[in-house]
């Protein structure tokens, strides 16, 4: 192997007074985590047939392979999995989710950005957008349309969580 399988970096080949054992090693490790994707969080157990350049963040509860390993990210390589312990700011996609997680120095948390929305504190406050609101139009019945619009604009803060339901 020349390079690395995630990001085709060049690793170095031997004869070099071992250098290339330790260079490899941070390159592979580079390759895993730069720009990451996991493609789950939530196994305890390593995956039986992984892809090389496979990365996950171990579960709770972990066994096999990962036993011990729980909250790191598991990287299968040609040399078998690699283990790397998250640090505050560390953030991956998860493929299975469709957002990122990240840690926070202590344990991973959900993006706040995600495909259907923006969360605080796991509370969606921003939702999906929203066909617009028709303008008010006539005047002769004014209380009636202003109602009709302000339930409609109430309706949107709603449904976009910016407002309780």
């Amino acid at each position: 192997m020349d390079a690395t399988p995630r990001w085709a970096l060049p690793l170095l080949y031997a004869g070099q007074a071992q250098k290339e054992v330790f260079h490899n090693e941070a390159l592979a490790l580079v390759d895993a985590l730069l720009h990451g994707v996991a493609e789950s969080a939530d196994l305890a157990a390593p995956p039986a047939a992984p892809a090389i350049g496979g990365c996950w963040i171990v579960a709770a509860a972990a066994s096999g392979e990962w036993s011990g390993r729980t909250g790191m990210v598991a990287c299968w390589t040609e040399g078998g999995w690699r283990f790397v312990a998250p640090r505050a700011g560390l953030s991956l996609q998860i493929a299975d989710r469709g957002h990122a997680l990240f840690h926070d120095g202590t344990a991973w948390r959900a993006s706040t950005i995600r495909v259907d929305g923006l969360y605080l504190n796991d509370d969606r406050v921003v939702g999906e957008r929203m066909a617009a609101i028709p303008d008010v139009g006539g005047g002769g019945v004014i209380d009636l349309e202003a109602r009709l619009t302000i339930s409609a604009i109430l309706t949107a803060l709603r449904t976009h969580g910016l407002i309780e339901s």
